[in-house]
C-alpha cells in the first residue's frame, strides 16, 4: 500500500481505524485523504493522523487509485448518485458499509465499476478486527491486492466466493462481537450470584474470554480439541457443559445466527432500493 493513493468518504470510526491502520504500516500521509460533511471530524482525522481532509467528496477522489464508501448505508444511495460523474473509469471502490450490495452500487455508480464490497466489525477499532471481502468481476489482481491490504491494516482479510456469503460473514464475524459480549455479561452476573463481588466476576469473566481466545488463536488444533482437553470425565467443566447442551446451546446458536443473516439479506435488500 506505500504507493497506492486512497481517499476515504466519511471520516467516522471505522475509517479512522483504517487511517490509523495504514499509518501505523508505514503509508505516508501524503497518500491519504478523507471527506466528511462535519468539520469537527475533518478536523479531529486531520490532527490525527496527519492527512488532507476536504468537504467536498468529488475533490478528495481526484487522482486517487482507492475510494472507500465509508457512509453510513442510509446515506449511501445519494452519495454515490453524486459522486458518480468524478469517478475515473477503472477507480477502485472498496465499500465498507453494512447492506449494500454490489448490484445497488453498480446501479448508482455505474455498471463497470470495479468495487470490493467489505463486512468488517468492530474490533478493527482496535486493529483486531475481522473481514470478508468480495470482488466484482471488475475488480483485477492488483485491485483485489489492494484492498485485502486495506482491510488487513485493521486485522484479518478473507476473501469470498459468492457476495451471498457475505450475509453469513456478517451473522458469524460481522455480529459476532455483540454475541461474545453477551456471554461475558451473562457470566459475569452468574458470578455474581454465586457470591463474587461484582468488580471480581467482571475481571474473571474478562481475563478467562481474553486468554481463551488467545490459547485457540495460538492453538494447531480446533476449538473441539480444545474443549475436550479441559474438560476431564465426571469433573466441574463436564458438569457446565451438559448443561449448556442439554439446554440446546448449539441449536439456540446456529438460531442466532440464522436469524442474524436473514436480516442482513433483508436490509441489503431494503437500502438498495
Amino acid at each position: 500500500m506505500s504507493k497506492t493513493r486512497i481517499a476515504f468518504i466519511g471520516a467516522g470510526n471505522m475509517a479512522a481505524s483504517l487511517i490509523g491502520g495504514l499509518r501505523a504500516q508505514g503509508v505516508e500521509a501524503s497518500h491519504i485523504r478523507a471527506s466528511d460533511r462535519g468539520a469537527e471530524q475533518r478536523d479531529k482525522v486531520a490532527a490525527d493522523h496527519g492527512i488532507e481532509v476536504f468537504a467536498d467528496n468529488a475533490q478528495a477522489i481526484e487522482g486517487v487509485d482507492v475510494v472507500v464508501l465509508a457512509v453510513k448505508p442510509q446515506g449511501m444511495k445519494d452519495v454515490c448518485q453524486a459522486l458518480a460523474p468524478s469517478l475515473a473509469p477503472g477507480q477502485l471502490v472498496v465499500s465498507i458499509a453494512a447492506g449494500i450490495n454490489c448490484a445497488s452500487l453498480q446501479r448508482w455508480l455505474g455498471a463497470q465499476q470495479p468495487i470490493v464490497r467489505c463486512m468488517p466489525n468492530t474490533p478493527a477499532l482496535l486493529r483486531q478486527g475481522t473481514s470478508g471481502l468480495y470482488a466484482t468481476a471488475d475488480v483485477d489482481a492488483e485491485q483485489r491486492q489492494q484492498a485485502e491490504d486495506l482491510l488487513g491494516a485493521v486485522g484479518l482479510a478473507v476473501w469470498l466466493d459468492e457476495e451471498q456469503q457475505l450475509d453469513a460473514v456478517t451473522a458469524v464475524s460481522g455480529s459476532g462481537p455483540a454475541y461474545f459480549f453477551l456471554l461475558i455479561e451473562a457470566m459475569t452476573a452468574a458470578g455474581e450470584k454465586l457470591g463474587l463481588p461484582h468488580e471480581t466476576a467482571a475481571r474473571l469473566t474478562l481475563q478467562t474470554a481474553l486468554g481463551a481466545a488467545h490459547m485457540a488463536v495460538a492453538s494447531d488444533v480446533d476449538a473441539a480439541e480444545l474443549r475436550r482437553r479441559v474438560t476431564s470425565p465426571a469433573g466441574t467443566t463436564e458438569a457446565a457443559i451438559k448443561s449448556f447442551q442439554s439446554e440446546g446451546f448449539e441449536t439456540l446458536v446456529q438460531n442466532a445466527l440464522n436469524a442474524a443473516a436473514r436480516r442482513s439479506a433483508e436490509l441489503a435488500e431494503q437500502l438498495g432500493q
